[in-house]
């Protein structure tokens, strides 16, 4: 009693080994089907076309990025002709700070119900335009306070950016963490590139057309983010590449509640806005401090560079040792260690020693935010993890401008000299701050 079995349907690209059922000793040994894979040209079209996608949407992220650490970098060397131009002193020059947080925090709460109600890359797109805006107008050289005012909408351009990179990394099944680490290392590639500019315009009388650079690079910006993400929201996008998409329950109604139940979100933000401020009032004060206390001259401002290209060789060159330490005990070490090297710039007046000892403050603060994104996104819920980051991220922009105003407004009454204390404090603030924050297991999804 023997049949073939025949393959009735072979495109699926599986190869059907068959044998023949026959009778033995009164017992029939079934026919054993055997599936090899076989990659089709159609497989191969298809996993080119994942590839291409991935690696345009992962640029469109890195570029946003690289655009929110372009404008963080352009405040110190702008900011001592900005008090020459308009004639302000520390405290009315650091108002671009708070308007500036204005505006994060703004961004941080629409996050949520933008995202839900438009999708993620409607949000990414059209707030790409709010940087286009602003900066068309800061070319222009516009009077103080208008000038301060549109650094609003500014910040909740930056504020959406960063949230919907952040999440879109986050949310990536393979490399995750060492994307992180990437995307966060375009920021410091854009910190570092703007000093280098910026330093050149300050020195000229149409100091304002660095904004013409500001407005170009903006431009790419939103036309890559259109292109890549083609208004899609977050699960088609990663569709498209072969990611699985997240949760179902993304969009449920409640979010809200549910994120600000959660400790660990708020303990991350809280550690994020002293981090992230710390970093800004480093970049953004020390030009005036080595001016003003090491008698420097006009290319100090390329002491900023070389701060926030320390920042990128940390994210970049320290991946290995976070793996190896470990999340907490990496955090600790770097902690310890840009806090002595600060101590180095407040006690030993040398000019070239201080430029050197803050490259290196760079260095082992660059691979921190990383740290905590993708602790993030491997600990709280996928569902919530758009929101959270949203929160985190915003919160942590809105340390960027608290921080550097309030160390604005006590150089003004004490002078810049305080800067070094008040940057000692900040850094003693984080390592108390990450002692807290919960040691919770990897999330099993």
């Amino acid at each position: 009693m023997g049949g073939d079995i025949e393959c009735t349907d072979c495109t699926s690209g599986a190869e059907i080994v068959e044998l023949d059922t026959h009778s033995c000793s009164g017992m029939v040994a079934q026919s054993i089907v055997r599936l090899q894979p076989v990659d089709t040209p159609a497989d191969t079209a298809s996993a080119s076309k994942h590839s291409f996608r991935a690696t345009l949407q992962f640029a469109a992220c890195c570029w946003m990025k690289m655009l929110n650490g372009w404008s963080d970098g352009t405040s110190g060397p702008l900011i001592p002709r900005l008090q020459e131009v308009y004639g302000v002193n520390f405290t009315v020059v650091s108002l671009i700070f708070i308007t500036a947080c204005i505006g994060f925090l703004t961004g941080a709460f629409l996050n949520v119900p933008l995202t839900d109600r438009y999708g993620f890359g409607k949000v990414a797109f059209f707030s790409t335009f709010c940087q286009v805006l602003v900066f068309s107008l800061q070319a222009i050289g516009l009077p103080f306070p208008v000038y301060v005012a549109l650094f609003v909408p500014h910040g909740i351009g930056l504020s959406l950016q960063d949230a919907q990179s952040v999440t879109y990394v986050a949310s990536l099944k393979e490399n995750s963490e060492w994307k992180m680490m990437l995307i966060m290392a375009s920021y410091g590639a854009g910190a570092f590139s703007a000093p280098l500019v910026a330093t050149q315009f300050a020195t000229m009388k149409h100091w304002s057309f660095h904004y013409l650079v500001s407005l170009g690079l903006s431009v790419i910006n939103t036309a890559l983010v259109g292109f890549a993400f083609n208004l899609k929201d977050l699960d088609t996008c990663l569709t498209r590449i072969g990611n699985p998409p997240g949760d179902p329950d993304a969009n449920a109604r409640g979010k809200f509640q549910q994120i600000f139940r959660l400790k660990t979100v708020h303990l991350l933000a809280i550690f994020t806005l002293v981090y992230v401020g710390t970093e800004v009032t480093i970049g953004g004060w020390i030009v005036t401090f080595i001016r003003s206390v090491r008698d420097g001259g006009p290319s100090s401002g390329y002491i900023s560079s070389g701060f926030f290209g320390g920042m990128m060789v940390g994210r970049l060159g320290l991946t290995w040792a976070n793996q190896k330490l470990g999340d907490r005990v990496a955090m600790y070490l770097y902690t310890a260690i840009a806090l002595g090297l600060e101590l180095v710039v407040w006690l030993v007046p040398s000019l070239i020693g201080d430029a050197v000892a803050v490259s290196f403050v760079g260095v082992v603060l660059g691979p921190m935010y990383p740290i905590v994104m993708s602790y993030a996104g491997r600990v709280l819920p996928r569902w919530l993890l758009g929101g959270c980051v949203g929160w985190i991220a915003g919160l942590g922009q809105a340390g960027s401008a608290i921080l550097p105003f309030i160390t604005g407004a006590v150089a003004n009454k004490a002078g810049i000299s305080t800067l070094q204390p008040m940057v000692v404090g900040m850094l003693a603030s984080m390592l108390a701050l990450w002692t807290i924050v919960p040691n919770i297991p990897r999330r099993m999804d």
